[in-house]
């Protein structure tokens, strides 16, 4: 059972608009949420469940998008930390880890029909060090390292679109 009890002196000391109070669902205390609970933007639209702590995302959470389900996974401080998984128009895109919001240590991005596009490391949402690169028929096109999302000189491999190796650098 739910009770919502709203209180016109608290909301004037706290300074918020009751309306949009009562689009939030989930616990609260002294005005900021805490564990779970459910964020809605001014249409009404879902665009967050999960956990929140001192009214920041944190712990498992889903974001949402017109299109439906735009990442999964964990929050810290209300930003993506952890294990997650992005999605566009309800397909995996990218799954590994964050670290502040941003790609962080091992991953791997997808093309739209699910094919392997890249694994390897990433560093501030960058493709960074050893990492692989395929075409969108699964074929090895590149491995070696990355610099700032780049290909990088050093110890690399390039193969065609059929797999079969271009060159190997050292």
């Amino acid at each position: 059972m739910e009770i919502i009890i709203y209180n016109q002196e608290l909301q004037k000391k706290l300074d918020i608009n009751i309306e949009d109070y009562k689009k939030l669902r989930g616990v609260y205390r002294i005005g900021k949420r805490n564990g779970k609970g459910k964020e809605y933007n001014k249409h009404d639209v879902l665009v967050f469940e999960g956990e929140y702590l001192k009214g920041k995302r944190n712990g498992k959470g889903k974001e949402y998008g017109i299109c439906g389900i735009v990442f999964e996974g964990e929050y810290l401080n209300g930003k993506r930390n952890g294990k997650g998984k992005e999605y566009k128009y309800g397909e995996l895109l990218f799954e590994g880890k964050y670290l502040n919001g941003k790609r962080h240590g091992k991953g791997k991005e997808y093309y739209f029909d699910g094919e392997l596009k890249f694994e390897g490391e990433f560093l501030n949402g960058e493709r960074n060090g050893k990492g692989k690169l395929y075409n969108s028929l699964g074929k090895l096109l590149f491995e070696g390292e990355f610099l700032n999302g780049k290909r990088w000189n050093g110890k690399t491999k390039e193969y065609n679109k059929y797999g079969n190796l271009l060159f190997k650098g050292e």
